[in-house]
């Protein structure tokens, strides 16, 4: 009875759930005050300039290149890189760094071994993403001053200009992997995904101005505006649906022999999401594209004949570019999947070790296989919903030469970031709802032990 009792309790509980509950959570409260806090810090910081940049002169090239290679940077930097802030480089070669060192994780032996050892390895693999992180944003760094200088932007160019850029950028990249790091443990919600997130939605008003002004000039026809708009809410509505999709895994339990008792097996069901990475192969995927890029953005006319060449192929709506994009999206989603958010080598461990099996297949190895077998099937829908969602803006913006950077994967990255910190949220104000229960319980216990009635045990 008593068991029904909490179910039910609990049940409410969860039907119950209301954001009026979020007064109450004192803890969840400061959380989501801290990360406000620290993503305000971050918007003011691509608002400070990089010290001898004419600025005049930086507006009047970045309107030149904002349709292609620029609003992609644009949009990952939160329009630092249009304004030359201090946070230019953005996360990206966090994000960079973070795939190499996966990438090399999987394939030498002593750093698989690291990634194995629990708490300490994880400190060690980040200290080493920490020092590839400096390694990328100099060598960015050091491109970007090249570039400024090459392009006429700096106003008194030399040695003294070029280490003045490279340890502002490097400084703000330092800074803010450090700010997302803290999102992560204090605040709410993945720091880095938030800290494009509000770069991608900071520049979403503005886009939409040029978007809507461009319209009543005549540039774009009325009946572009409202197919635009159309395909921005089918593809949201696209991606929740394939984000909440599920592959339900049935798992059986034994009987088991407690003292004398013996207690029926139950079944429960083994959820394997249809992108189990979420949104990372996208944003792992952009940040390759990026890398060589970025540099060739901020050349201009400077750009040698093999700089040239990259940009003429793997400029955005080009076929290769395209089937670049694609390949690294299905390979970082394949990649991703098995090697961090769903290891069948411990979940199958992990069943073995609850006693729990897959009905027909024997515990161990051949659960393992079976697991690999199902996630491979799963993950060919769950990529090529990835590269689709990500690749048909990036076509239809080319081809309908819309003048601004509309991309799939900032819609992605929007949705799939807000869904992520509101199911955070909840799990918190569960979490919160459940104590208070506990509690209350407890004084419960508490008055009746105090009556002069004896209680029963």
């Amino acid at each position: 009875m008593k068991d029904t009792g909490m179910a039910s309790a609990a049940e409410q509980m969860a039907a119950n759930l209301s954001w009026g509950a979020l007064g109450k959570a004192t803890d969840l409260r400061q959380r989501i005050f801290f990360t406000i806090g620290l993503l305000i810090v971050y918007r003011l910081g691509t608002y400070i300039p990089v010290p001898g940049i004419d600025g005049q002169a930086l507006r009047e090239f970045m309107s030149g290149v904002s349709a292609g290679l620029g609003g992609i940077l644009n949009m990952f930097t939160g329009g630092a890189i249009s304004r030359m802030g201090i946070f230019a480089l953005g996360i990206m070669p966090y994000i960079s760094a973070s795939i190499i060192v996966q990438l090399l994780a999987a394939m030498v032996p002593a750093l698989e071994q690291l990634k194995k050892e629990g708490e300490q390895g994880r400190k060690k693999m980040n200290q080493y993403t920490r020092y590839g992180t400096v390694a990328l944003a100099l060598f960015q760094a050091w491109g970007i001053a090249v570039s400024l200088e090459a392009g006429d932007l700096a106003h008194d160019p030399g040695l003294f200009f070029k280490l003045s850029v490279v340890v502002t950028l490097v400084g703000g990249t330092m800074f803010l992997m450090w700010l997302g790091e803290q999102i992560t443990a204090r605040g709410i919600g993945n720091g880095t995904s938030l800290i494009i997130f509000v770069g991608i939605v900071a520049e979403i008003p503005a886009a939409l101005a040029q978007f809507f002004s461009q319209g009543r000039s005549g540039a774009i026809s009325p009946g572009v505006i409202i197919g635009v708009i159309v395909m921005v809410v089918v593809v949201i509505a696209f991606v929740v649906f394939m984000e909440r999709a599920l592959r339900k895994i049935h798992i059986q339990y034994p009987r088991r022999q407690v003292g004398m008792k013996i207690y029926d097996g139950g079944s429960s069901h083994l959820p394997v999401k249809v992108n189990p990475a979420g949104v990372i192969p996208a944003i792992f995927a952009s940040s390759l594209l990026l890398l060589p890029t970025t540099i060739a953005a901020f050349s201009g006319q400077g750009t040698g004949p093999v700089m040239s060449t990259i940009l003429a192929y793997f400029g955005p709506g080009q076929p290769l570019y395209l089937l670049f994009f694609t390949s690294m999206i299905v390979f970082f989603a394949y990649f991703y999947t098995f090697n961090v958010s769903f290891k069948v080598d411990d979940v199958a461990e992990n069943l073995k070790n609850q006693n729990g099996f897959v009905p027909g297949i024997r515990p161990g190895k051949k659960t393992e296989e079976y697991l690999e077998y199902v996630v491979n099937r799963v993950l060919v829908l769950g990529a090529a919903y990835l590269a689709f969602v990500c690749l048909l803006p990036e076509i239809i913006r080319h081809q309908l030469s819309i003048p601004f950077y509309f991309g799939g994967t900032s819609v992605l990255i929007v949705v799939s970031v807000t869904m992520d910190t509101i199911n955070q949220i909840q799990s918190h104000l569960l979490a919160h709802q459940y104590e208070g229960l506990i509690e209350k319980s407890q004084l419960r216990g508490r008055k009746r032990s105090g009556a002069k009635t004896p209680t029963r045990r």
